[in-house]
């Protein structure tokens, strides 16, 4: 019997640990599987042969709903890219799993992590190795191709929206007009910003401007509307993406003049609320201040949506069943059929449709003056945010589940 073999990759998020519970759940119950392994900090750790048995670990019914219910990455995570060209490499990753009699695959990631299962599926394939590879998907800043939205999305995108009401009911405390900018994850894709307008919900009027990277960032016409919004609103708040790009330069207006990279050839970025909030105060002379949530954003899992966890449990359990029934070089897909009751099935696609491609928030969803989303967005981000989750909580604060990365096989 062949044994399993689960990693992490890329940015966490907040469901990617319930993917992982579903996927090892199903496979324990299988018994068409051996061992399940987890390789410690995704392909990178691997290489070190940093591997844990997920059978020894994760083994009662309390596990598995603490590891649904903690965030960031129970596995580790790396952002480790893949050399093409490096025969080597993969000749060392297929001996490690063939050491561990390895013949399914999973790995839970965005893009990049597509690329690498991909290129790895592809020399398995090349060695007439039977390893079957499927891809997990996840990201909070639901960009990836094919599927409707990723995993991760929907509760990082309810936190968003809810900080967005706390923040106005904050600014609302003082008689003096302020502007606050608030910057929200999402480098090329504006999903996670768009999502603020869900804190409109109950009579609230902001967030009053919303910039996505998907359309150019006119400085001046910044200004201009900002101007525009203090004539009827004592408080403005802003939201904007951290990958905006200037319409004059083409460039991110947050990135460093360094011309920092990462691994991946991404820019790195300063504070882009940092720059907006500088630039209303010093063009309109009225109190500014941004805020950055950072990492808060894909973390907050008091504020976890029901129905994102639900279906990262089941995007896990789908990639097992699949992975079973022979199939392989693809990835989970989530497809809507419905939003009115919101209903989804689950499929698959092969990797190259999704590696490397980035999905961007549709133009027809951005209002003409490139400030704010359609109704059409409403809709679709509606029925992701929504849902209760349980939360375990021990002496006053929440109960996660730690994997024992000291305990490698």
């Amino acid at each position: 019997m062949k044994n399993m073999m689960i990693g992490q990759s890329g940015g966490p998020s907040p469901a990617i640990n319930a993917s992982l519970a579903g996927a090892v759940q199903y496979a324990m119950a299988s018994g068409q599987i051996g061992q399940v392994y987890g390789m410690l900090h995704g392909l990178e750790g691997l290489l070190q042969r940093q591997v844990v048995s997920l059978s020894d670990q994760i083994v009662t019914a309390l596990d598995f709903e603490l590891l649904v219910h903690t965030p960031a990455m129970a596995l580790g995570s790396c952002r480790y890219r893949l050399p093409k060209d490096d025969k080597e490499i993969y000749a060392q990753v297929l001996q490690i799993l063939q050491h561990y009699n390895i013949g399914y695959f999973f790995y839970c990631g965005g893009n990049d992590s597509m690329d690498t299962i991909a290129n790895l599926s592809a020399y398995f394939r090349s060695q007439n190795a039977d390893i079957k590879c499927i891809g997990i998907p996840k990201t909070v800043d639901n960009d990836l191709a094919v599927t409707d939205h990723t995993p991760g999305f929907g509760s990082a995108a309810r936190f968003v929206a809810a900080s967005f009401s706390e923040i106005m009911i904050d600014s609302m405390a003082y008689p003096a007009p302020s502007v606050t900018v608030v910057e929200v994850m999402g480098r090329n894709a504006g999903w996670l910003t768009a999502s603020s307008v869900l804190a409109r919900a109950h009579g609230y009027t902001g967030p009053h401007l919303i910039y996505l990277p998907e359309i150019p960032f006119d400085h001046t016409a910044y200004i201009e509307k900002v101007r525009e919004k203090l004539k009827t609103e004592r408080h403005v708040v802003v939201a904007v993406s951290e990958g905006i790009r200037s319409k004059e330069t083409g460039r991110y207006v947050s990135e460093k003049d360094s011309g920092e990279v990462d691994m991946f050839g991404h820019a790195s970025l300063g504070g882009v609320a940092d720059v907006l909030k500088t630039l209303a105060k010093e063009q309109l002379g009225i109190k500014a201040r941004s805020i950055e949530p950072s990492v808060l954003q894909r973390v907050g899992m008091h504020l976890a949506s029901g129905t994102d966890l639900r279906e990262a449990q089941e995007v896990g359990v789908t990639a097992v069943k699949t992975a079973l029934l022979g199939q392989t070089d693809v990835m989970i897909c989530i497809k809507r059929v419905s939003n009115h009751p919101y209903l989804v099935r689950y499929e698959t696609t092969p990797l190259e449709n999704v590696a490397n491609h980035e999905r961007k928030v549709p133009l027809s969803w951005i209002s003409e003056d490139g400030t704010n989303v359609t109704e059409e967005m409403v809709d679709y981000l509606r029925p992701l945010f929504r849902g209760e989750t349980h939360v375990n909580y021990e002496d006053g604060l929440p109960r996660f589940f730690r994997i024992n990365q000291e305990k490698l096989v």
